[in-house]
């Protein structure tokens, strides 16, 4: 197994490490932000990073795989949706959203499995697709180190720092979200000739 795959196995892992760690009954606080909370920022963004080493590693060394192209996507999806769940389970993020993101999922990966099958190319992500990630990735890791839920902000009840960093968190939600919703569709509109079959 080259070292790409072992990173995106590494991804996978860090995941319920993530999930658990707010079971361990960790105390404390650093800057008012529980430490609960930095820890899970620490593993959500060295999981994000080894994503990011791993497609570079692969392109870069001749090393992609069939197995790489099947666990990465499946990596990024199990990250994100794991930190969303997770954010809603501790009431900083409606359920609306990560409901968004699963459908989106769901429908681009049975594409994908449609066009393996009929010998059909993958799309490529559209710029839809690359809005989605990142400001997904900004989204979450900002998420954990404000203190208030979405949209808090505009109740009239934060000042200063607190309302500016809700603000970020909750326009990034909403812009992940959207561009979700557009880089779904455009999967669907490269998918028409596969779907009319």
């Amino acid at each position: 197994m080259n070292l790409p795959n072992k990173l995106t196995i590494f991804r996978i892992i860090l995941v319920p490490i993530m999930v658990i760690i707010p079971f361990l009954g960790i105390n404390g606080e650093l800057l008012e932000i529980p430490i609960t909370y930095w820890l899970i920022e620490f593993i959500f963004i060295l999981a994000s990073l080894t994503d990011k080493l791993d497609g570079y590693l692969a392109r870069k060394n001749n090393q992609v795989t069939t197995f790489g192209k099947f666990l990465d996507p499946l990596a990024d999806k199990i990250l994100v949706l794991a930190a969303m769940v997770m954010l809603v389970e501790m009431g900083k993020l409606p359920a609306w959203i990560p409901i968004i993101v699963l459908t989106r999922e769901f429908v681009v990966s049975g594409y994908r499995l449609i066009a393996v099958e009929k010998g059909g190319k993958v799309i490529a992500a559209s710029n839809w697709g690359k809005l989605k990630t990142v400001t997904q990735m900004i989204a979450i890791i900002l998420a954990w180190i404000d203190l208030h839920g979405f949209g808090e902000c505009f109740m009239g009840t934060l000042e200063g720092g607190a309302f500016i960093l809700n603000l970020v968190v909750t326009i990034m939600m909403i812009i992940q979200t959207i561009a979700t919703i557009f880089s779904g569709i455009d999967y669907m509109k490269g998918a028409k000739d596969l779907i009319k079959d």
